[in-house]
């Protein structure tokens, strides 16, 4: 295929703002698919992606279209993800294309995440193509929408295309806009081959099955694969093409996206990012990959047999090459026995990654309320990482407990700037700038003043951890779920912090105890172990559950014991007969609470999140 013929973009959106069905209607133009095999969010393959109608890993797919003189191109398309927490999946996307959809919901307006999207594939340097989808809804405002996004972003009036996705109106006009406005790819079609990595998966058969996008000369499928940055070879399984499923092809030319099958077992010979090369013609320099993502919220994984260890350790292993952003260390705990910290980018990645690996994996797993990573100062002067409560030096070590940051971005309609100030002031966050997107209308003095259909965009610096209580629940709930959020890592900033453990029968449970800012450590310690009272099961004997500050016991709850009627056999008789008996009986409790395990329920852990909601 000539490289001149070759067109590389993806599509870029809020979530839910119609990416997958747009590529649906391109998937029919160009009879990629058979209309017998279509299917609605055709490219959405995972069960998890199709229940929760979210693009959780970016697809790849060659499509072959006519331009209208005739001229038979080839499209490769990635669909990316519209949630926050997988904006790392987006980036990938991006390094990999010269060009972008950016769609935007003509009923919604421009979101958070199209910002954030945008601003990213503007650092990319990429060819942007504006759409306003979903313009046959009876509520759409197509004008309006067309607007926000030549203020917010400058574009022109005659840049905008309209399409609905639904029903197809006007994706050719998108398809034939890409010809026109995305740039062919450029490299050197003789010179060593280069590819770049930017995703990967696993396969039982064909060992690491790589996706990449071919920068500089070709790659056979009777070649030799040499990765650069770790020197490994191997032959070839496979090349080919995504179309929509793998087909195999004999090489892989200049500015192509496919796939090559490495025959590589373990997970570290062929991480993302790498560039793969052949070994008949090394090339010299590695193609510039991509920047780690620090995980921004950590929870402990661990499975609820200690007989399933090595099977949740093989399968976190082999999730994360399908998925770069998720961050795996061993750890072991006194309460729940070995298992893994692991990092994440955000609660709804958490999510899906512990249904994955329910579902994929066969596993049953106990996931440990989640955290941050916090930077702590020792008086030594020496910086480390903390990011579990039980890796905190004793108090007497510490200078002082570093938070990380947000900045963080909220657009929604001006109607709920007030109940949103009100969340963000409760949440220990500061204002930064506020900024409407649209006038509605001129007031009699001539100022101009917002109408009811203007949307408002809000930047505020928060710390990460008062996201993880409920915060986005909240937030939907004070803006009718009209508000769209999206959020960058800003550094860290000393605070008063301190280390709530959770005390049960006067054991010390690891995985309950919390990093808390001083002021709202009483109130929470209070809540979580009224929570906890309710929660684990009474026992022969009484359970006392506390919360404490080093030896300071903060809040005190405690589950009764349950009651032996030991007297229920003596009738009559000498009190002296009943008295020894009840004194039998406070010896054996007595003994039975010292010697006694109390059983922690996984509904104990779960219950540290309910708590943190009702903040």
């Amino acid at each position: 295929m000539e490289p001149s013929l070759i067109r590389n973009f993806c599509i870029i959106a809020h979530i839910d703002h119609g990416k997958s069905t747009l590529a649906d209607r391109f998937l029919e133009i160009t009879g990629t698919v058979r209309p017998g095999e279509m299917r609605a969010q055709f490219l959405d393959q995972m069960d998890l992606e199709r229940e929760k109608g979210i693009t959780i890993k970016g697809k790849v797919v060659t499509m072959s279209h006519t331009a209208p003189d005739g001229q038979t191109y080839q499209f490769n398309l990635i669909d990316t993800p519209g949630h926050v927490d997988f904006s790392y999946e987006v980036s990938r996307a991006l390094a990999a294309c010269e060009g972008a959809l950016l769609v935007v919901d003509a009923s919604q307006g421009i979101e958070a995440q199209t910002i954030a999207n945008t601003l990213l594939a503007m650092e990319y340097d990429l060819d942007l193509i504006p759409v306003v989808n979903k313009v046959d809804l009876p509520q759409a405002e197509p004008e309006r929408v067309a607007a926000e996004m030549q203020q917010a972003f400058g574009f022109r009036e005659d840049e905008i295309l309209y399409v609905s996705a639904k029903d197809g109106t006007g994706a050719r006009e998108i398809l034939d806009a890409v010809i026109e406005r995305v740039p062919a790819p450029s490299g050197d079609v003789g010179g060593p081959p280069r590819a770049l990595v930017f995703d990967s998966e696993y396969n039982s058969y064909k060992g690491i099955i790589a996706h990449v996008r071919v920068k500089d000369g070709s790659i056979a499928k009777n070649d030799r694969i040499k990765v650069m940055s770790s020197g490994r070879v191997a032959d070839i399984v496979e090349v080919g093409v995504y179309a929509p499923g793998p087909t195999p092809t004999d090489v892989l030319e200049m500015g192509q996206v496919g796939y090559v099958a490495t025959g590589f077992k373990e997970v570290r010979e062929c991480a993302v990012g790498d560039t793969l090369t052949v070994d008949r013609s090394v090339a010299v320099e590695p193609l510039p990959g991509y920047v780690p993502l620090k995980s921004m919220v950590f929870a402990g994984l661990y499975p609820s047999d200690g007989e399933e260890y090595n099977n949740l350790r093989d399968a976190l292993e082999k999730l994360q090459l399908n998925d770069a952003s998720l961050g795996i260390e061993p750890e072991s705990s006194t309460a729940l026995g070995f298992g893994f910290r692991c990092g994440f980018l955000g609660l709804m990645h958490l999510e899906i990654v512990q249904e994955r690996l329910e579902r994929e994996y066969d596993l049953d797993l106990i996931v440990t309320a989640p955290s941050v990573a916090y930077q702590v100062v020792l008086t030594n002067g020496e910086t480390i990482m903390v990011d579990s409560p039980a890796k905190l030096p004793s108090p007497n070590e510490l200078s002082e407990i570093r938070e990380p940051l947000l900045d963080l971005t909220i657009v929604a309609p001006h109607r709920h700037v007030g109940a949103l100030m009100e969340l963000m002031h409760s949440r220990r966050s500061e204002f930064k700038r506020m900024e409407y997107m649209q006038g509605g209308g001129t007031r009699r003095d001539g100022e101009e003043q917002p109408g009811d259909q203007s949307r408002v965009v809000m930047e505020y610096t928060i710390p990460l951890v008062e996201l993880l209580a409920g915060f986005y629940d909240q937030l939907k709930s004070k803006t009718q779920g009209y508000a769209s959020l999206d959020y960058t890592f800003a550094g860290y900033r000393a605070a008063p912090l301190v280390k709530v453990e959770i005390l049960v029968n006067h054991h010390s449970v690891e995985a309950l105890s919390m990093i808390l800012h001083r002021d709202a450590a009483v109130a929470q310690g209070r809540k979580i172990v009224e929570k906890l009272r309710s929660t684990i099961p009474r026992q022969m004997f009484e359970v006392p559950i506390q919360a404490s500050i080093g030896s300071r016991i903060i809040a005190r709850e405690t589950v009764r014991a349950m009651r032996k009627d030991v007297l229920a056999k003596c009738y009559g008789g000498d009190i002296t007969r009943k008295r020894k008996l009840l004194e039998k009986q406070k010896e054996g409790k007595k003994r039975m609470k010292m010697v006694g395990q109390v059983e922690i329920p996984q509904e104990a852990f779960l219950s540290i999140l309910e708590v943190g909601g009702n903040n």
